[in-house]
């Protein structure tokens, strides 16, 4: 279990993503020698406490203890049959390394930069939001609801969406309240999810609840496809090497890189058939699901043979909406993260960390931008957006 005071450690190397252990997979077999940096970016401009920086720099020397347990090399050659027995070989080999993460803090506000292999870094990220939220809360002294109003708060929500007759992933590892409340989520969503919660993209919580741990890709995937081949190829090189990797499985495809409209002149009649879906991540839903339907629609293929993974800021109102609109159209199902795992009081932390420069093998650094369909979600440099935007022609 995660201590409840300051001094914050892991308990699991897979408190993580599984998005993240897919990706690593990929990065180990395709980029091994492959480079990478992230930074952490405060969306939501909060304060941090004195002292800050100290007590995650404690908790990220302690991650270097963690490594891959018997039982839980086990969980995933049973449950992740597509995790290769190399890929597993090496994850039970690998350890964090705290120098690859430089932390600072001046007056209130944090710096977090990670820098090193591709494939070593890749793990940061979320296991890194989950501290810095935990430890924020403890250090401002924030108070929380009681254990059982958490798991009664998560009821009710369950409930209410399995009415909706949708089925519902949890994906709120990167800004839970806590590693404890994450486990009460869970608890609850397991004990009355039933026909609606089919998994968690948390990999520890997944092996912990005997459910499903899902994910595929995220934007660092297509990122760096375009600081090694260039904006214009990026979503098809980063679809093309991720059939190569999985052969089929893992098939729901991340569509907004670099915009809706650039991912699908790319998504063609190959991948349409053979990625099971995508997955929604910004910008108005309702309108993506048509620009989906249409697509599929004038490939000749069925929209219901095709799934949508809605995943961004959902809540009740949200999904009900979006499941209104998209039943008998095209399948659907749902990610909550945030609203399940961090509805505990506090207002939730808006923050992000996420890749800025790649160093291919046989390249140079180079600037890595994201262009979501929601401008507000852009990450990069104005001068590399806008390079970005003029080669892809977005307005």
């Amino acid at each position: 279990m995660m201590q409840l005071n300051p001094a914050v450690t892991l308990s699991s190397i897979l408190d993580n993503d599984f998005y993240k252990i897919t990706m690593q997979q990929g990065v180990v077999r395709l980029f091994p020698g492959a480079k990478a940096r992230y930074k952490f970016i405060n969306r939501g401009k909060h304060s941090f406490p004195p002292g800050f920086a100290k007590a995650l720099r404690e908790a990220v020397n302690q991650m270097a203890l963690l490594k891959l347990s018997r039982e839980e090399k086990h969980f995933l050659e049973v449950t992740c049959p597509y995790l290769d027995p190399v890929y597993l070989d090496f994850l039970e080999g690998y350890r964090f390394n705290p120098e690859e993460v430089r932390i600072e803090q001046q007056d209130d506000q944090l710096e977090v930069h990670v820098e090193g292999l591709w494939y070593r870094t890749i793990l940061w990220e979320v296991p890194l939001m989950s501290l810095i939220c935990e430890l924020f809360y403890i250090l401002s002294g924030s108070e929380r609801i009681n254990n059982d109003e958490v798991i009664e708060v998560t009821r009710k929500k369950i409930e209410n969406l399995r009415k909706l007759g949708v089925t519902v992933a949890e994906f709120g590892t990167r800004r839970r309240y806590s590693y404890q409340v994450h486990r009460l989520v869970l608890q609850s969503l397991t004990q009355f999810g039933a026909g609606s919660f089919i998994g968690t993209s948390n990999v520890h919580m997944a092996m912990l609840h005997q459910t499903k741990p899902i994910g595929t890709h995220a934007h660092e995937w297509f990122m760096f496809h375009a600081a090694r081949y260039g904006f214009k190829m990026a979503n098809a090189m980063g679809l093309e090497h991720w059939v190569n990797v999985y052969r089929g499985d893992l098939g729901i495809a991340l569509s907004d890189t670099y915009t809706t409209e650039v991912f699908f002149s790319q998504f063609d009649k190959m991948f349409s058939k053979l990625f099971d879906g995508v997955r929604h991540d910004s910008g108005d839903p309702l309108l993506f699901a048509d620009k989906v339907i249409a697509h599929y629609q004038n490939m000749g293929i069925d929209p219901k043979s095709k799934t949508i993974i809605f995943s961004d800021g959902l809540n009740y109102e949200k999904v009900a909406r979006i499941a209104d609109y998209c039943r008998d159209k095209i399948g659907m199902s749902f990610g909550i993260g945030t609203n399940l795992t961090n509805d505990a009081g506090p207002d939730p932390m808006n923050i992000v960390i996420k890749m800025t420069e790649a160093h291919p093998k046989d390249g140079e650094w180079t600037e890595v931008v994201k262009l979501s369909d929601e401008h507000g979600k852009y990450t990069g440099t104005d001068r590399m957006i806008n390079l970005a935007k003029t080669i892809l022609q977005i307005d």
